[in-house]
């Protein structure tokens, strides 16, 4: 008798204490592992998440969060080989590998990166900038994100064992939130041996991961208010999770990404000869067969052109003619195994339910030519295309979750678009064309019915990912039949599990709050220049007051021909007088933003290392030829970057003129040692 998998919950591995259910290869039909959760105390895993892992995870700025997610992306990247041998277990071949546990390990390094780079060096996240309540403007609004005190739950699909635990993880932990990861059970001893590498290496902290091998009853009974569940699956166990008490009433948020009958769309512009013809057969097959068509993401439906179906279904059959199948580990064989005889059988008996409307066109439901492997013993199935019937239902349907597609034709555009909307809802869409009209009205119709519309063309072809690859920085999820959540999509993964709340108060309190500078918050002037400060020494609110200095007629004709900038309003008085906004001669902004740096700069080496750029520059006031300018610099927000021994300073700038009205804002962006004299290295 094979292992019994082993969960890891409440700081320790846990056996079951029964013999478990028997998880099979895939290929040869052995007996890979055994799974339980017998005995399990779920409710101690919930209460050691939120009691020892998630102030832990929360005590950490996003950037410490991001700089453990790539810490952990490294260590796992670095030694993949038994994890791929475990993989050819699943049915995967070697590509199928790589989208799984590479992209896995790829998605901790994105989100690692977007982390250390879109998310503040903080603990709260502010949404946009501040609202004025009152006139004065001592009562503001701001809307801040902050780390809900809750567990993230993981119920995840059979197909990708790793990258399906770790697009969920990293940007959980990023929100502050540890997770509890359950495995579907079929492929779970890919997951248990990922988990087992992440426990081992002590890089996150105690309580922020947690595995659950087996069963998840009762889990959901321990969720609340303040947790989340993110479920990838079927509609129907979706609905299951939608109907559980502690998510109608008990207030536990719930994400679905279920059934997609997604499609491609071949625009009515390309022709057999087009380079988009190839780009549009190559993708159909690719998603038929990559990872045995077991992908949510997978083209259920091939949408085409009614003058066109003929010269696809041969391209289409002929290619897929090429396809070897076999063991994932030969290296001839391009498309593997599903991931158990259960699941061909469903995929069996989805044919059948489509050849109520549709014709098999290629490959044979019941029997398949296999490379170095028992057709019997493995579950193997053959690549599988239908043609529709005019008016067929159940393509619309029916997902067959393995290598299936069928094609559809259409004769307009609304047609196409109609088609595609019958999926109701799905998780991408693409559509091959080279017409930029086509693009747009097509692509504007299928966006109300996706969550990501791929439009492939020759120009896009040679970066393009693939209609089937959900990116770390782009939303993955669906309207309708897809389940209606988000997940991935950059910094709005994180956001997404996070919570908004709209803050109230005075400039001063607000400052204190959110760790940043409110414009009518208490400025420090002193004798020292804050650019004389380190990184170290500065703190929010650290300002200069700039002396006055007049704007010259001449300092504008000198600007003006030097910088080439002629633009009349600065060199033709009686033009320059016509103009509705300012009535005569004015400074250039450019100038006065100049003026201003000259006005508050301090000359000399220091700790400020260098500008890097300007941010929300506004010009409010025209700054006419005698007019004064003065400055006022305020420390807005300061970053240490934990990976360089400098950090960023954000700077609030006002440039006033001689009637104390605002004619410029903006903040200036700079990098400043973190010590000062920098010690030698």
């Amino acid at each position: 008798m094979s292992a019994l998998l082993e969960s890891y919950a409440a700081g320790r591995w846990f056996r079951a204490d029964d013999e478990g259910q028997p998880l099979a290869d895939a290929v040869t039909g052995a007996e890979v592992a055994r799974l339980s959760s017998r005995g399990l105390d779920l409710r101690a895993m919930v209460e050691h998440a939120r009691g020892t892992g998630g102030p832990a995870v929360r005590e950490l700025t996003f950037h410490q969060r991001a700089a453990l997610l790539k810490a952990l992306a490294k260590h796992l990247s670095a030694d993949k080989d038994a994890l791929y041998e475990l993989s050819y277990r699943t049915g995967a071949t070697k590509r199928d590998s790589m989208v799984d546990i590479d992209g896995g390990f790829g998605t901790l390094f994105s989100y690692a990166s977007k982390g250390a780079r879109e998310l503040p060096n903080d603990t709260v996240f502010l949404d946009g900038p501040t609202e004025r309540l009152g006139r004065a403007g001592t009562f503001l609004g701001q809307h801040v994100y902050s780390s809900r005190p809750g567990v993230a739950v993981q119920v995840n699909a059979f197909n990708f064992p790793v990258w399906g635990m770790l697009e969920k993880l990293a940007p959980a932990f990023l929100a502050g939130l540890p997770t509890i990861v359950k495995p579907a059970s079929q492929t779970a001893y890919l997951t248990e041996a990922v988990v087992r590498r992440v426990i081992e290496s002590g890089i996150l902290p105690e309580g922020s991961l947690q595995l659950l091998a087996g069963s998840p009853r009762g889990l959901l009974d321990e969720l609340g208010e303040q947790d989340f569940v993110g479920f990838t699956g079927s509609a129907h166990t979706a609905g299951v999770l939608r109907n559980h008490p502690s998510v109608l009433h008990g207030g536990t948020r719930l994400g679905v990404e279920a059934d997609s009958l997604n499609c491609s769309i071949l625009g009515a512009d390309v022709t057999p000869d087009d380079p988009e013809f190839d780009l549009f057969v190559t993708g159909v097959v690719t998603e038929m067969t990559v990872k045995a068509g077991q992908k949510c993401t997978a083209i259920r439906r091939v949408i085409v052109p009614e003058a066109s179906a003929a010269a696809v279904l041969d391209a289409l059959t002929a290619r897929l003619a090429e396809v070897t199948v076999g063991n994932p580990a030969h290296e001839d064989v391009r498309m593997g195994a599903l991931a158990s005889l259960e699941q061909r059988e469903e995929v069996r008996k989805a044919v059948e339910a489509l050849r109520a409307s549709a014709d098999v066109v290629h490959g044979d439901p019941a029997s398949v030519e296999v490379v170095d492997a028992d057709p019997e013993r493995g579950a193997f199935l053959a690549p599988i295309l239908l043609r529709a019937h005019p008016g067929a239902v159940e393509p619309h349907d029916v997902e067959p979750f393995g290598p299936v597609s069928t094609l559809l034709t259409y004769g307009s555009t609304a047609e196409a678009i109609a088609l595609a909307a019958r999926g109701r809802g799905s998780l991408v869409g693409s559509l091959v064309t080279h017409d930029p009209g086509l693009a747009r009205d097509i692509t504007l119709g299928l966006a109300p019915w996706h969550g990501r519309v791929l439009v492939l063309d020759r120009t896009a072809a040679a970066e393009s990912t693939g209609h089937g690859s959900p990116l770390p920085t782009l939303v993955h999820g669906g309207p309708g039949r897809a389940g209606g959540g988000e997940e991935l999509g950059g910094t709005r993964g994180v956001l997404h599990l996070m919570q908004r709340t709209a803050i109230q108060g005075s400039p001063d309190m607000l400052t204190a709050i959110t760790g940043r500078w409110t414009t009518g918050s208490r400025r420090r002037v002193d004798e020292v220049h804050p650019f004389r400060k380190s990184l170290a020494e500065l703190r929010i609110g650290d300002a200069v007051e700039s002396a006055p200095r007049e704007v010259a007629l001449a300092d504008i004709d000198h600007f003006a021909e030097f910088t080439g900038d002629t633009f009349y309003a600065h060199t033709d008085p009686a033009a320059a007088a016509r103009n509705p906004l300012f009535g005569g001669i004015v400074a250039h902004g450019y100038l006065v933003v100049s003026l201003a740096a000259g006005l508050f700069v301090d000359p000399d080496p220091g700790p400020v290392l260098a500008n890097f750029g300007v941010d929300g520059l506004r010009f409010l006031t025209p700054v006419k030829a005698g007019d004064t300018i003065a400055v006022t610099l305020t420390v807005k927000q300061i970053t240490p970057r934990t990976n360089a021994d400098y950090g960023e300073v954000r700077w609030d700038a006002v440039v006033t003129n001689q009637d104390g009205d605002p004619v410029a804002t903006y903040d200036v962006l700079t990098l400043v040692a973190k010590t000062w004299p920098r010690e030698e290295s």
